[in-house]
């Protein structure tokens, strides 16, 4: 049984910082944080989950069965990642590219401590606590000395990558991007697909970065409404993701896929018409529609009858920096239906694979140079009442602690309509912030 207790306080960035240095004596650490981006759809500012009580990792084969299995078991708080190649789970696929990274197809973990923040109070869920154990740990929160320059590993050396920039390389030369892309152009002229999202890695191998600030300069410059930092082990997901895959609240399920993407400018009447631009912007448009149909797809699966609707379509949010085209659709589910199953039968998400979705997968890993791995895949939670809410792994650096490989992944839709070279500039725009964060701006 979990024992709660709630405490009147403000969330602010200083109790932030507190709260992931105290985390970081723990080998499973997960932190969600919404930057205050709670009015589409949010139920909290943020949650820390820490310590596993228990945990489950695997493989893709027969992945979603063990979660399903793990999560109807344990009917409590569950923290993790699924990678993209569970795709393979469900559908007779395989990952044959290059993979640096090496994590887990699959990892989740029952938090001995959750911490949920809300407006104007947290609330504290232990599991098996010890007497008051909850106050001696709100106050050593509370008395974490914050560090000028935080750059500290646990060994003690110092990470100084803000003054020495990390050699980024990339796995896709630009010559072989524009290559690739004329090949997935003729596939969509041919027929054999609509869309699909062609994606290329940036990566570093042999470098050492202290996860906890490059997230924290990450997120700072980026402020988006999924953002996470997830250390499990030796493996650490600093994510600034500003698109939604999917969460489910009671019998509503919702999708929130972003297809349409749009620089910032510092002249605001500039950025009004950039906003503007792409709003009427026909290929982004048709982009966007076309993987909310096939979300409503996804949706019908499962849904009940006529339930499906689309809440918003292509409407614009603006984020730090870039402009987004996101449209939700919503349905209702009956009660027979298990979570897990919910996310089996939707996944991957639309709109980081393509339309038809399984022929756009077999052209993605035929073209791709890297195994996705948890790039395109999604971190989240599982709530004790069964809910819950998941991102899609997009403007992210994964990170192995262990083998010292680094990378982040960018892509894009293409359709008919696409030019390589536009393709190509927004690829960069898209990688501009993870750049910046490992000095290479």
């Amino acid at each position: 049984m979990r024992i709660s207790k709630k405490i009147k306080v403000q969330l602010d960035d200083n109790l932030k910082k507190k709260l992931l240095l105290w985390a970081q004596q723990f080998e499973e650490v997960a932190w969600l944080d919404s930057n205050e981006h709670t009015e589409n759809h949010g139920s909290y500012k943020a949650i820390l989950a820490i310590d596993a009580f228990t945990a489950i990792k695997t493989d893709f084969q027969n992945g979603f069965e063990k979660l399903d299995e793990y999560q109807s078991l344990s009917k409590d708080w569950l923290f993790g990642y699924l990678t993209y190649d569970l795709k393979n789970d469900v559908e007779r696929l395989q990952s044959r590219n290059f993979d640096g990274l090496d994590f887990p197809d699959l990892y989740f973990f029952r938090p001995k401590k959750v911490f949920l923040f809300s407006n104007n109070q947290v609330e504290l869920q232990y599991l098996n606590m010890v007497d008051d154990e909850w106050e001696s740990d709100w106050e050593e929160i509370l008395n974490v000395k914050i560090s000028e320059k935080p750059y500290k590993e646990s060994t003690g050396s110092e990470i100084g990558y803000r003054d020495k920039p990390i050699k980024i390389r990339l796995r896709t030369s630009k010559d072989s991007y524009f290559e690739k892309v004329g090949s997935m152009l003729e596939h969509i002229e041919r027929g054999d697909i609509y869309e699909a999202n062609f994606c290329q890695e940036f990566f570093s191998e042999n470098v050492q970065i202290d996860p906890l600030t490059a997230f924290e300069h990450l997120n700072e410059i980026s402020s988006p409404p999924f953002a996470t930092f997830l250390k499990l082990d030796r493996h650490f997901v600093l994510s600034a993701s500003p698109e939604r895959y999917l969460k489910k609240q009671g019998s509503t399920v919702i999708s929130q896929p972003i297809k349409g993407t749009a620089k910032r400018l510092e002249d605001p009447a500039d950025d009004q018409k950039m906003i503007q631009d792409l709003e009427n912007d026909p290929k982004e448009r048709s982009e966007n529609i076309m993987i909310t149909d096939l979300v409503r797809n996804d949706l019908s699966k499962f849904a009940t009858k006529g339930s499906v609707k689309v809440e918003e379509l292509c409407k614009i949010y603006t984020f730090e920096q870039v402009h987004q085209m996101i449209s939700t659709v919503k349905c209702e589910v009956p009660s027979t239906i298990t979570p897990v199953e919910i996310i089996k039968r939707t996944f991957p998400m639309g709109s980081m694979t393509g339309a038809p979705k399984v022929s756009a997968m077999k052209i993605i890993e035929e073209l791709e140079d890297a195994k996705r791995g948890l790039y395109s895949g999604a971190v989240g939670y599982f709530s004790p009442t069964s809910d819950f809410d998941f991102n899609v792994v997009i403007r992210s650096i994964l990170y192995n602690n262990t083998t010292k490989y680094l990378s982040f992944s960018v892509g894009g839709a293409i359709t008919a309509k696409s030019v390589p070279e536009k393709e190509y500039e927004e690829c960069l725009l898209k990688a501009k912030a993870m750049r910046e964060v490992l000095g290479n701006s």
